[in-house]
C-alpha cells in the first residue's frame, strides 16, 4: 500500500521534486562558476594594476615604435611618427574651467560614481549579444583612462568592458578622484601631436596674446593649462571624443559646433553662468595651428592622413603612433600618380580652380586613389576628398532615378519639360502658396516633354524636380544615405536638383555610385570608418608582425537596390556618356555616370563608373564658393568639361596600369598571356595618357556638353562619343522603354597642349558647402 501511495503521487508534486533535486545539484556548480569567474577577474585586475600605478609604464615606453603604412602592393607610403609632445602637470596646475569642461562632457556624474557606469555595461551586452557587434560607449572617465593606459582601444568585447569596469572600481578606491582626473588629462590625445592637457594648451593657445604675455609653459612661468578660460577649456574638452572628427585643422565647422555643445553642458550643470556662457560662445576659435608633419610618400599624404584618423579612432593615439603597427592599406601608388597627372594636366595653376578625385575598386570597395587639389599638404592640410562638403548639383539625380525604379516607375515614364513652380508653404487659409520653388532648365531650354531616362541623359531639371517631389523627397534622401552618402541629406524641395542644406564629399559620392556598379550592393569593410564608409585598410599586424584580433578586413555587402534596378539605372546612366552631357568622359570602353553643375558654376562634378572602378571628380575653388564662368576656354566650367575630361584621362591610365600589372603577374606564375582586357572586367586601354589640346580637350566640342536640359537635337551624336560600348539595357519596370544608345564613331585626334587660363587667388576662408535652401541647381 505504501509503494502504491508513493507511485501515485500527483504529477505536479513529482515535477516540483525534480526541480528541487536539480537545484540542489546545479546550485553549488553555479556558485563555483561564479566564484571562479570573480577570482579570474580579480586576478586580471591584480595583474593590470602595476601597469597603471607605475606611471612611466604608460607615459613613455622604452619599446615604442613607429607604425608603418604600405600600399596595396606592399610599397611603403608612410609612417605614423610619435612627436612625444607631452608635458605632465599636477592637478592644481590644471585650470578649474578645464576640469569642469571635461567632466561636463565626458562624465557628468564623475564626482559621485564609483568609477563604473552600469548603463554602459548594459549597453555593451545589448550591442555585443543582440546587435552582434562590438560594444561601445558609456564609459566613465576612469574607464577611459584604464582603456587608454592598457591600450585596449580595439578590444570592445563584453569581457573587456567588464574587466575595465572592475579595474576602474578598484582604481577609484585606491587613487581617488583628483589623481584619476589628473592622470586622465595628462594622458589623452588632443590631436595635432598634442598628448596631455599642457601640450594641448600650448599647441592651440600658446600664441594667444593673454597666454603669450605671461610666457606660459616656460621655466619659472605658470603652465599654460593653468590659464585656460571657459571657451578654451570647452574647445579642448570637445576634441577628446574624436581627435580626428573634431580636429580644428581639418574640421573647423564641426569643432566649433562641438565647443558649443560643451559650453551648453557646462551651463546646464552649473559650472558657468549665463553671462559666461554667452561670452564664451561669442569668442573666436583659436588660430588654427599648423598640422604636425606627416611622414608620407609624396602624393599619398591626404590618403595617409585619412587612414591615420581611422587608426587613431580604432586603436587609440598611443598604439597608433607608438605601437609599431604594420598597416596594409588599399592605395595603389601607380593609380594615385595617374590621378594626380590627370588633375594637373587640366588644372596646373595654383590660383585657379582645383580638383579632387577619389577612385574606388568596385569589387572590394577599396579606395585606390585620392587627390585633394594641387597644393602641397603642408600648405593645405584640409582634405577636399574626405571633408570638402560641396553641393552636388545634378550628380544627385541618379538617386531620384533609383528611387523611381524601387517604386516601380520605369525610365520610360513621360514628364513635362517646362518651367515649373512647386508650392513650398501654403497660405494660412490653405489656398495659394506663400512660398514657391521655381525650377528652370539650363539656358531655359525645354522640349515639351521627356522620359525620365532621357531627362537624365540631358540633365533636365524640370523633369527631375517633378519626379523627386512626386516620389517623396524623404524617401529619396533615405535611399541616398543607404547607398553611401554619410552627411545628412535634407528633404527640402531643392534637394531634387542637388541643392542640399549640407554638401557631400567626393569620397561619399564615389561610394554611393559604386552601389550602382556592384549591382545594388553597398560595399563596406570591418576595418573602415565607424560610419561604414569606403575601405582604406585591409590588414593590421602587431609590432613584431604578429596577427592581432580582428586585424584582417572583412568585406560587407549590403543590399540596397535589386540587381535589376541597378542594371536599369546603369543603362540610363551610360547614355549620359554616349550622347548626353558627359560625352567628354567617353574613352572607348563601357562607362556610365552623371555630370553636375551648381548655380553660377560654383561646383562642377562628374561621377561615374566602369566595370572596374568608380570615380568621383569635383572641380571648384577650395577656399570659397566662387563662380567659374570663364575658366573653361573662356566659358563656364560645367560637369561635362574639366571633371569629365579628368575622369576620362584617369580611367585610361588606370586601365593601362591594371592590365600591365595583371600581365606581369600571369607571366610570373607561368600562365599564358590573355587579351588586353586582362582578367578583371572591362578591357583597359593600353594607349598612353592623352595630352590636353590647346583648349583643354582632346575631343571635338559637339552638342550636349552643358549640364541641365539641353534639347534633344543639341545632344545628338556627332562623333564625340569616343567609341563608347554600352552594356545591354535591362528590362524595364512597368513596360517603359530606355532611350536607345546612338552609334559611336571614332574620336578625333587631339591637338597640341596649352594650359587653360587661371583666375586670381581666393582669400583663405573655410570651404563653403552651399545654401541649398530652394535654389534650383542647373
Amino acid at each position: 500500500m505504501r509503494d502504491r501511495d508513493r507511485n501515485t503521487a500527483p504529477p505536479r508534486a513529482r515535477t516540483r521534486l525534480k526541480k528541487l533535486r536539480l537545484l540542489v545539484i546545479l546550485g553549488p556548480l553555479a556558485l563555483l562558476a561564479a566564484v571562479s569567474t570573480a577570482f579570474g577577474m580579480m586576478m586580471a585586475v591584480a595583474s593590470d594594476l602595476p601597469a597603471l600605478e607605475n606611471e612611466p609604464a604608460y607615459r613613455t615606453s622604452a619599446d615604442t615604435r613607429n607604425s608603418i603604412l604600405v600600399d596595396a602592393h606592399g610599397e611603403t607610403i608612410g609612417r605614423l611618427v610619435s612627436e612625444k609632445n607631452r608635458v605632465f602637470v599636477k592637478y592644481d596646475d590644471i585650470a578649474p574651467a578645464m576640469r569642469s569642461a571635461i567632466v561636463a562632457v565626458e562624465d557628468e556624474r564623475y564626482a559621485t560614481n564609483n568609477g563604473v557606469d552600469l548603463r554602459g555595461i548594459a549597453r555593451a551586452f545589448t550591442q555585443d549579444i543582440v546587435q552582434q557587434r562590438a560594444a561601445q560607449g558609456g564609459s566613465t572617465i576612469t574607464q577611459q583612462f584604464v582603456k587608454n593606459a592598457l591600450e585596449a582601444q580595439s578590444q570592445r568585447t563584453v569581457f573587456q568592458k567588464v574587466r575595465e569596469s572592475a579595474l576602474a572600481y578598484h582604481l577609484t578606491r585606491r587613487w581617488g578622484k583628483k589623481k584619476i582626473l589628473q592622470e586622465y588629462l595628462n594622458s589623452i590625445y588632443f590631436g595635432n601631436g598634442a598628448y596631455g592637457i599642457e601640450a594641448a594648451a600650448e599647441t592651440y593657445f600658446g600664441q594667444e596674446p593673454d597666454l603669450a604675455a605671461v610666457g606660459c609653459g616656460k621655466p619659472t612661468r605658470p603652465p599654460c593649462a593653468s590659464l585656460l578660460r571657459p571657451w578654451e577649456a570647452a574647445f579642448l574638452a570637445g576634441i577628446v571624443a574624436s581627435p580626428s572628427g573634431f580636429d580644428p585643422v581639418t574640421n573647423p565647422r564641426d569643432s566649433t559646433a562641438r565647443r558649443a555643445v560643451v559650453l551648453k553642458k557646462m551651463l546646464d550643470q552649473g559650472y558657468i553662468d549665463r553671462e559666461q556662457y554667452e561670452t564664451s560662445l561669442a569668442k573666436p576659435m583659436p588660430d588654427t595651428p599648423r598640422a604636425p608633419t606627416l611622414d608620407a610618400k609624396l602624393g599619398s599624404e591626404y590618403f595617409v592622413s585619412w587612414v591615420r584618423q581611422q587608426l587613431v579612432d580604432r586603436y587609440g593615439a598611443q598604439r597608433a603612433f607608438e605601437g609599431g603597427l604594420k598597416v596594409r592599406t588599399t592605395l595603389d601608388l601607380e593609380l594615385q600618380q595617374a590621378a594626380e597627372v590627370a588633375v594637373r594636366n587640366y588644372l596646373p595653376g595654383p590660383n585657379g580652380p582645383t580638383a579632387s578625385l577619389v577612385a574606388i575598386d568596385n569589387d572590394s570597395g577599396e579606395v585606390r586613389a585620392m587627390v585633394s587639389g594641387t597644393k602641397e599638404f603642408t600648405d593645405a592640410p584640409f582634405n577636399l576628398a574626405t571633408q570638402g562638403q560641396r553641393q552636388p548639383g545634378s550628380v544627385f539625380k541618379p538617386f531620384i532615378l533609383a528611387e523611381a525604379l524601387k517604386q516601380g516607375v520605369g525610365p520610360g515614364k513621360v514628364y513635362p519639360s517646362r518651367k515649373r513652380y512647386f508650392c513650398v508653404t501654403k497660405n494660412k487659409s490653405g489656398k495659394g502658396c506663400r512660398e514657391t520653388f521655381e525650377v528652370n532648365n539650363f539656358e531655359s531650354t525645354y522640349v515639351g516633354q521627356r522620359t525620365l531616362g532621357n531627362a537624365l541623359t540631358y540633365s533636365d531639371n524640370s523633369v527631375y524636380a517633378a519626379a523627386g517631389i512626386e516620389l517623396g523627397t524623404k524617401k529619396v534622401a533615405r535611399l541616398a544615405e543607404r547607398m553611401g552618402i554619410r552627411s545628412p541629406v535634407s528633404s527640402n524641395l531643392a534637394m531634387t536638383l542637388g541643392g542640399l542644406k549640407q554638401g557631400v564629399t567626393p569620397l561619399d559620392m564615389a561610394h554611393a555610385y559604386e552601389t550602382f556598379a556592384t549591382g545594388g550592393k553597398r560595399v563596406t569593410g570591418s576595418l573602415g570608418s565607424s560610419e561604414n564608409g569606403p575601405v582604406g585598410i585591409t590588414r593590421v599586424l602587431g609590432k613584431n608582425g604578429d596577427p592581432i584580433k580582428d586585424g584582417v578586413n572583412k568585406t560587407n555587402r549590403i543590399d540596397v537596390l535589386s540587381q535589376g534596378q541597378a542594371e536599369q539605372a546603369t543603362a540610363v546612366m551610360s547614355t549620359v556618356v554616349q550622347q548626353g552631357t558627359g560625352k567628354r568622359a567617353a574613352f572607348g570602353e563601357f562607362a556610365a555616370g552623371k555630370t553636375g553643375t551648381t548655380e553660377n558654376s560654383g561646383d562642377a562634378w562628374f561621377v561615374g563608373f566602369t566595370d572596374r572602378l568608380t570615380v568621383a571628380v569635383w572641380v571648384g575653388y577650395p577656399d570659397e564658393l566662387k563662380p567659374m564662368e570663364t575658366e573653361f576656354r573662356g566659358g563656364p566650367v560645367e560637369g561635362g568639361t574639366f571633371p569629365a575630361l579628368i575622369w576620362r584621362d584617369f580611367q585610361i591610365a588606370a586601365n593601362a596600369s591594371i592590365d600591365k600589372r595583371a600581365a606581369a603577374d600571369r607571366e610570373r606564375r607561368g600562365l599564358p598571356p590573355v587579351g588586353a582586357s586582362g582578367t578583371s572586367g572591362a578591357s583597359g586601354s593600353s594607349e598612353p595618357l592623352p595630352t590636353p589640346s590647346a583648349e583643354g580637350d582632346v575631343v571635338p566640342e559637339g552638342g550636349g556638353t552643358g549640364d541641365g536640359g539641353k534639347p534633344d537635337g543639341a545632344g545628338a551624336p556627332d562623333g564625340t562619343g569616343g567609341g563608347q560600348q554600352p552594356k545591354p539595357a535591362a528590362p524595364e519596370a512597368g513596360g517603359n522603354a530606355t532611350p536607345a544608345p546612338a552609334p559611336n564613331p571614332t574620336p578625333a585626334t587631339p591637338a597640341p597642349a596649352t594650359p587653360p587660363a587661371q583666375s586670381a587667388t581666393p582669400p583663405a576662408t573655410p570651404p563653403a558647402s552651399g545654401t541649398g535652401g530652394g535654389v534650383a541647381a542647373p
